[in-house]
């Protein structure tokens, strides 16, 4: 494959709002050991993109200073040490950044390949969230069949897949998402009660349908004030993860007694900052787990709407005004 010595990417002018996202041209990267080279199809939109275009979560050091954490493509080059892809292969990658480009460097072992009957489009809508729901939802919260599962911000890439997951799973599945239209997106996804933030009490709603017990998991992207209400909705041993603070990092009325009373877990992480080792073991979990209900089609991602490489200040736009439904995605 003859690999040219420019590409076209995506750069900020500086920190802000979406239309500091332009158009620019760089040197084609190359792996390093143990790493692949991915000719880019499609780079999925994320909202830890939209954090970093504010200025608000800066790349890990060694990371590509380019958005775009989740890339679909074909493998282009390999470093040494590379011995489970081939020049050809049709991936798709969790990468430390860099995904808003025409070429993308990821550490081998953060690839999958594309599920079977997969268009690139949905492939590329897969890592970052699947990534994310794999390790949180069933590592780190440990959800079994049988267990009720709440997931805050249903409707979103995050929402949408850890529905399915549940749901695939064995789990009875609530959710809240912010109207009408998002709540029926998420029930027919899964959710067997979607709840209207906006407009109901997911507390008072959770503890009803589960007969006053509480729900034993609750992925939350919320924080803040929401969080003494999460410890209230939890059963006997349940847990809260944390996967992201949009209501705000700091909380008041965080009643430990709680914690205590009910043997609650509370725990939470970020993807990105994690070892290219921990996410290897996630990598091979979803492929032993997760990559053979997508090939049957029992779970697929939801796409909201795919916007071309260089209109990725209007995908970021859309990302920002919370209505989509599912993932958002750049095409080459």
């Amino acid at each position: 494959m003859t690999l040219p010595a420019e590409m076209t990417v995506i750069e900020m002018t500086k920190p802000g709002g979406p239309e500091v996202l332009v158009p620019g041209r760089r040197p084609l990267p190359m792996p390093k050991h143990d790493e692949i080279l991915i000719k880019v199809t499609v780079a999925g939109v994320n909202k830890p993109d939209s954090l970093q275009r504010a200025g608000a979560y800066p790349p890990p050091p060694g990371a590509s200073d380019l958005l775009g954490l989740e890339v679909a493509g074909t493998v282009a080059a390999m470093g040494a040490g590379v011995t489970d892809w081939k020049i050809g292969d049709e991936v798709c990658a969790l990468t430390p950044g860099g995904g808003y480009a025409e070429y993308c460097v990821t550490p081998s072992v953060q690839a999958l390949p594309v599920p079977a009957g997969f268009s690139m489009v949905e492939a590329g809508a897969l890592p970052e969230t699947f990534f994310t729901v794999w390790h949180n939802v069933f590592e780190r919260g440990d959800l079994k069949a049988g267990e009720t599962f709440l997931v805050h911000g249903g409707s979103s890439g995050i929402g949408t897949t850890a529905i399915q997951l549940a749901r695939a799973f064995g789990a009875r599945v609530l959710a809240t998402a912010g109207s009408a239209d998002k709540c029926l997106a998420c029930e027919k996804l899964g959710a067997e009660r979607a709840i209207d933030y906006k407009a109901e009490d997911f507390e008072k709603i959770a503890k009803d349908m589960t007969g006053g017990k509480g729900v034993d998991l609750i992925l939350d992207m919320v924080g803040g004030d929401y969080t003494p209400r999460n410890l209230r909705t939890l059963a006997p041993d349940g847990r809260l993860v944390l996967i992201a603070t949009l209501g705000g990092r700091l909380v008041d009325k965080f009643d430990l007694t709680q914690v205590m009373a009910k043997r609650l877990i509370v725990t939470g992480s970020t993807l990105r900052p994690q070892s290219i080792a921990a996410k290897a073991r996630i990598a091979r979990g979803l492929r032993d787990q997760v990559w053979p209900m997508l090939a049957l089609r029992r779970i697929a991602p939801v796409i909201d709407s795919t916007f071309k490489l260089t209109e990725a200040a209007a995908a970021h736009a859309r990302l920002d005004s919370s209505v989509h439904i599912g993932k958002i995605v750049l095409t080459a």
